[in-house]
């Protein structure tokens, strides 16, 4: 995942809040793609551990699921932690009136989407 797929919405005039929050997302992404290469290898390896049914193998297999649970709690984790960031974000940048109007971090105003149901 590059920068470049965020580079448009930080240039959207919302500011250096934005550029914060996108900083955060791509800082997020790049450890959350890293924990899903390093599970593809665990998943490998364990694999092949288990294919080839030899006790040592089978033995480490137990320390090798162990750190692959510890890392899908992590990319959980850094997901939540996104969820909870973007959320704060959207809170802070709406002037609080109803009618569906948000403010940006320079001001300016736009509409709300809303999603077909």
């Amino acid at each position: 995942m590059e920068g470049d797929s965020f580079s448009g919405m930080a240039n959207g005039g919302g500011g250096q809040a934005d550029g914060k929050l996108i900083q955060t997302f791509h800082k997020s992404f790049v450890q959350v793609q890293s924990l899903l290469d390093q599970n593809r290898l665990l998943i490998s390896e364990i694999n092949q551990n288990h294919e080839s049914r030899a006790p040592g193998n089978l033995t480490r297999n137990v320390g090798l699921i162990r750190e692959l649970n510890n890392n899908i709690r992590r990319v959980v984790g850094l997901y939540a932690d996104l969820s909870t960031s973007f959320a704060r974000n959207m809170d802070a940048s709406s002037d609080g009136d109803s009618s569906g109007t948000l403010r940006s971090s320079d001001g300016r105003a736009g509409q709300k989407r809303v999603r077909p149901g």
